[in-house]
């Protein structure tokens, strides 16, 4: 559907197209160029389109890792991953590269880098270099995955808090086998406690904000109990009517907001080579209002 604001449209000068994937998750955004400087309706109306698909595409984007940068930085400010080496040109781009040497492993669902204290408010990846066929990106509605649970489950939930841990992903992969650098690790990005139940800072709605990859345990519960919860709980991302799915080629970009989905990349493509660049907008601290 293409946007056609009115003159009393804040949007009025903004001409760009919307076409959604599916009934709640997922756009493609057309005729608009990330290179070029954009206007304040022009972002506005961006955002206002990730607010409501949760995450939109843009095709055809040749543009260099400044602008890039300069893009996701209208949106707030832009974090550095610990995984990014120090020494590298742009800080704020993270390097995803999996070839014949290194098999792809971001293949289970999560929503990015939630074991900071303000987990980041959206990621910006752009393909580089795709294979010929395979690695998709799927993505979860967490919206639609809350109202899908029934009432009494939801009264259960809301008001529980879980554990977070960078450990449990990147501090293995960071410190390899050393304990001493694990522990380093463990105490610079220290286990957060975030609602199970996470409210949308902007658009008021409750979706579920806990993910396979980062979260050790929700507090309070017996391990079993807790176990078998989350086991109910991440379920909820494996339901097709609630996700959508995208096919990159080189140059295509995705915006997704990690406070409304997760997703999950296809690790279908070894030994292809599949290189990506990802910037990431900081966030603010989860809640969840009664």
């Amino acid at each position: 559907m293409a946007v056609q604001p009115s003159s009393h449209d804040p949007h009025y000068d903004v001409r760009f197209s919307v076409n959604p994937l599916t009934p709640t998750i997922g756009a493609v955004i057309e005729d608009i160029d990330l290179g070029q400087d954009l206007s304040d309706r022009e972002i506005e109306a961006v955002r206002a389109a990730l607010l409501e698909w949760k995450v939109i595409f843009f095709r055809d984007q040749d543009i260099t890792r400044a602008q890039h940068i300069a893009f996701a930085r209208r949106f707030g400010d832009l974090e550095i991953h610990p995984a990014t080496p120090a020494d590298q040109p742009d800080p704020e781009v993270l390097h995803i590269v999996h070839d014949e040497k290194s098999r792809g492993q971001e293949n289970q669902w999560h929503s990015d880098v939630t074991w900071r204290p303000e987990p980041s408010l959206g990621s910006i990846l752009r393909a580089v270099e795709v294979p010929a066929v395979g690695g998709d990106t799927l993505f979860c509605d967490m919206y639609a995955a809350y109202d899908g649970l029934s009432e009494k489950m939801k009264g259960f939930i809301c008001g529980l808090e879980a554990e977070h841990s960078f450990i449990r992903v990147f501090g293995k992969r960071l410190a390899a086998n050393d304990p001493e650098k694990v522990k380093a690790l463990a105490t610079k990005y220290p286990t957060q406690i975030h609602p199970v139940v996470r409210t949308h800072p902007e658009t008021g709605e409750r979706g579920l904000y806990v993910n396979i990859a980062f979260v050790e345990r929700i507090v309070g519960l017996s391990d079993k109990e807790s176990r078998d919860v989350l086991e109910h709980l991440y379920a909820q991302a494996r339901v097709p009517e609630y996700q959508c799915r995208f096919k990159w080629e080189k140059n295509s970009i995705a915006f997704w907001d990690n406070r409304a989905c997760q997703h999950y990349a296809a690790s279908d493509y070894f030994p292809q080579r599949r290189a990506m660049e990802r910037v990431t907008v900081c966030g603010d601290r989860p809640f969840f209002t009664p």
